[in-house]
C-alpha cells in the first residue's frame, strides 16, 4: 500500500487497547498487511458493537451479517495471500440508505417507497466493493432526505449516542450515529444542504462534504454529493483516494485529478494563512452562547498556530432562503403528487404539510427560487476569495429532541437550522464538519471548514492541522449497560 496514514491517525484512535470496531480505517489496513488481525476478527467485534446499540440507535436498515461474513472471510485470504483488493480491503462500512447497492431496495426513509431491488451499484458503492471494503448494512434517513433529523415514516426513530433522547441530525443520520457509537471506522453519507455536516457536528465526528463532483454519484442533482463520516479526518483522507475515481454515469462530475489525498501535515504551522471567521450566517436560528464561544476558541487556537483570522459578515439574505424554500418545495409537491393518494398518506405528516406548499406557487415564483442557487453560489465565492478558507460554526445549536423533524418543528420555517451549510451545497465549495468541544452538559458542537471551489485536499490538510490543535477529545459514548447482545437486525 502506498499510504496507510497511521502515523496521521491520533493517538487515542489507533492505540492498541481499543477493541477492534473502533480502530481507525488507516491502522486496521496496517493490521492487515502486518498480519496482525484478520478482517474476520475485525468484522466479529463490529457486529458485536452494533448488537449492544442497535436496539437504541435504529441507525441501519438492511444489515446482512451472513453476506459480511463472507466479505470478510475473501478479503482475509487476499491479504493472506499479499494481494489486497484496495485500499479499504477489508474495512467495515456502511453506507446510507439512498446510494444504490445492487439487490437492496432504495426506501428513501419513507414508508410511501416502493421496495424494489437495485439492479446495479451506484458509483460510490462500486468503488468501495472494488477496493474491498466490507459493507455491514444500509444506513437511515428521513423521508426523502428532506429532513436533519432521523425521524422517518419508514424507520424506527434514529437517535444519538451521545444522549438518547437527542437526535443525530440528518439526513445522513443513521451514518453519523453509526460512527459516533463505533459500528466501524467508516460510513458514506451524502448532502445537498448540510445533511454530512449537520449531523457530523452533533455526533461529534468528521463529516466531509467535497466539491460537487470530486466524488461520482448517481443520480447526479445540482448540490449533492456523496462523502465520509469517519473518527478522524485520516480516514476521510483515505475515503476520498478511493470514492474519487472517475465514473462516466455521472455527468456532473469534475474531470479526475491524481491528488495524493493521503498528504496531510504532520504538524499545524499556518504561518501565511489567511482564515475567515463567520459567526452570523445571516439568516437562520441564532448562534447559542456555548456554540459561538467553542467557535471563537477554535480561531484563537488557529491564530497561535499562526494563522491570521479576520471576521467576516453575513453574505446570505432572506430572499435566497426563502426562494431555496419555494423551489424545493414545487420539487417535492410534484414527486408527491404523482403519487395515488394512498402512497402520499404515508409520508411523514410534516414532509407531506411542507410539500404541499408547492401547490400554489406560480411559475414565477419558481423559477425566481431557483434562481438563488446562482444568488448563493456568487455571494459565497465572493465571500470566500479574499481567504485561504473559511471557518464557523457547523449549526448554530447542538443536537436537539429526537422526536422532532427540525429544531423549529414548524412547515413554514423548516431551513433555519442550515444557515452554515446550505450555500456551500450552491457554490459547490468543499467543507468539512469538525469536533470542536462540548457543551457544557457534554453535547459535541460542530467546526466547519469550507475551503475554496475545488480544493478538497486544502480542506482536509487545514482539518488534520485542526485535530493537532484541538482540546482534547471526550472518550467515545459506550452503549447502554444494559443493552442485549441480539444479533443486529433491520429496524422498520
Amino acid at each position: 500500500m502506498k499510504h496507510t496514514l497511521l502515523s496521521q491517525v491520533p493517538a487515542e484512535q489507533r492505540s492498541a487497547h481499543l477493541p477492534w470496531c473502533e480502530w481507525s480505517a488507516a491502522a486496521l489496513v496496517d493490521a492487515y498487511a502486518r498480519q496482525a488481525v484478520s478482517p474476520v476478527t475485525v468484522l466479529e467485534s463490529v457486529l458485536e458493537r452494533m448488537a449492544s446499540w442497535e436496539p437504541h440507535l435504529h441507525a441501519t436498515w438492511a444489515a446482512d451479517a451472513d453476506a459480511a461474513r463472507q466479505g470478510a472471510q475473501a478479503s482475509a485470504q487476499r491479504w493472506q495471500r499479499g494481494e489486497p483488493a484496495g485500499a479499504l480491503d477489508g474495512v467495515p462500512v456502511t453506507v446510507k440508505e439512498n446510494i444504490a447497492s445492487r439487490g437492496t431496495p432504495l426506501p428513501l426513509g419513507c414508508a410511501a417507497t416502493e421496495l424494489v431491488a437495485a439492479t446495479a451499484d451506484a458509483p460510490p458503492m462500486a468503488r468501495l466493493r472494488e477496493a474491498g471494503a466490507v459493507l455491514l448494512a444500509k444506513t437511515t434517513m428521513p423521508d426523502l432526505g428532506m429532513l436533519s433529523s432521523g425521524l422517518s415514516s419508514f424507520h424506527a426513530l434514529t437517535r444519538n449516542p451521545w444522549r438518547l433522547s437527542l437526535g443525530p441530525g440528518g439526513s445522513s443520520s443513521g451514518a453519523a450515529a453509526a460512527a459516533a457509537a463505533g459500528y466501524g471506522p467508516l460510513h458514506l453519507g451524502t448532502d445537498i444542504g448540510g445533511s454530512i455536516r449537520l449531523p457530523a457536528g452533533w455526533c461529534g465526528v468528521v463529516g466531509f462534504k467535497p466539491s460537487l463532483g470530486r466524488v461520482p454519484i448517481h443520480p447526479p442533482y445540482a448540490g449533492r454529493v456523496a462523502g465520509p463520516l469517519t473518527r478522524c479526518v485520516a480516514d476521510a483522507a483515505l475515503a476520498l483516494q478511493v470514492l474519487s475515481a472517475p465514473d462516466d454515469r455521472d455527468t456532473m462530475s469534475l474531470p479526475w485529478q491524481p491528488l495524493d489525498w493521503c498528504d496531510l501535515p504532520a504538524e499545524a504551522d499556518l504561518r501565511g494563512r489567511r482564515l475567515g471567521l463567520m459567526l452570523d450566517a445571516g439568516w437562520g436560528l441564532p448562534v447559542q452562547a456555548s456554540v459561538r464561544q467553542a467557535i471563537e476558541e477554535a480561531a484563537r487556537r488557529f491564530e497561535r498556530a499562526g494563522a491570521e483570522v479576520v471576521p467576516i459578515p453575513p453574505f446570505m439574505t432572506r430572499s435566497m432562503i426563502d426562494g431555496m424554500d419555494a423551489f424545493w418545495r414545487m420539487r417535492a409537491w410534484l414527486d408527491l403528487s404523482a403519487w395515488p393518494m394512498q402512497r402520499q398518506a404515508r409520508v411523514l405528516p410534516f414532509i407531506a404539510e411542507w410539500a404541499r406548499g408547492g401547490a400554489r406557487l406560480s411559475g414565477e415564483a419558481v423559477f425566481r427560487g431557483y434562481s438563488q442557487m446562482g444568488a448563493m453560489r456568487e455571494a459565497a465565492v465572493a465571500a470566500t476569495r479574499p481567504f485561504d478558507a473559511l471557518i464557523s460554526p457547523t449549526a448554530a445549536i447542538p443536537a436537539f429532541a429526537a422526536e422532532l423533524p427540525c429544531p423549529t418543528d414548524d412547515p413554514a420555517q423548516p431551513f433555519e437550522h442550515i444557515a452554515f451549510t446550505l450555500a456551500f451545497n450552491m457554490s459547490e465549495q468543499p467543507a468539512i464538519s469538525l469536533n470542536a468541544g462540548h457543551t457544557e452538559d457534554g453535547l459535541p458542537i460542530g467546526l466547519q471548514i469550507v475551503g475554496r471551489r475545488h480544493d478538497d485536499l486544502g480542506v482536509l490538510r487545514l482539518a488534520r492541522m485542526w485535530e493537532l490543535l484541538a482540546p482534547a477529545p471526550r472518550a467515545w459514548p459506550q452503549p447502554p449497560a444494559a443493552a442485549g447482545r441480539a444479533a443486529a437486525a433491520p429496524s422498520r
